[in-house]
């Protein structure tokens, strides 16, 4: 079985979605917000599972560009300066189809982290607490060792 291949894609800007059809005939209308808080980068997936870092203030986020990366992805760069995440195209139909899953996953964090309604979402949101250092004492993400931007 072949893995699906987008034979489109739009951004819109004024709505902030991100448009993809595959090949399979599935069609989905992402988010630029989701697209940015579930960014397959390490700066925001860390180094390894339980290593996330949640991200706020991602409202009103937009895509300044969008690059192709081979045949196999796209590169965008988001309004917020964010850039270092390869979206393939396994990734996007994964972000389209369980969408309302991820949302409610990103959601139900900011609430653990404080945040009342949908108020983390808002631009110019930080978090209130700086991350508990990892046990081991190891230069994780965030220390500057990894070369990812904080």
């Amino acid at each position: 079985m072949s893995k699906p291949v987008p034979t489109g894609l739009t951004v819109h800007n004024k709505s902030r979605v991100l448009d993809i059809e595959f090949d399979d005939g599935k069609s989905f209308s992402i988010p630029f917000e989701l697209l940015r808080v579930y960014s397959p980068s390490a700066e925001v997936m860390g180094h390894g599972p339980g290593q996330e870092v949640l991200q706020v203030g991602k409202r009103e986020v937009g895509i300044a560009g969008i690059e192709p990366v081979g045949n196999y992805a796209v590169q965008p760069t988001f309004s917020d300066g964010h850039n270092t995440g390869i979206f393939t195209w396994d990734y996007l139909y994964k972000l389209g189809s369980e969408k309302d899953v991820l949302w409610d996953g990103y959601m139900r964090r900011l609430h653990e982290a404080g945040f009342e309604g949908d108020t983390g979402r808002e631009t110019g949101t930080a978090l209130s607490f700086a991350p508990v250092a990892q046990q081991g004492g190891g230069g994780g993400c965030g220390s500057g060792s990894c070369g990812c931007k904080s």
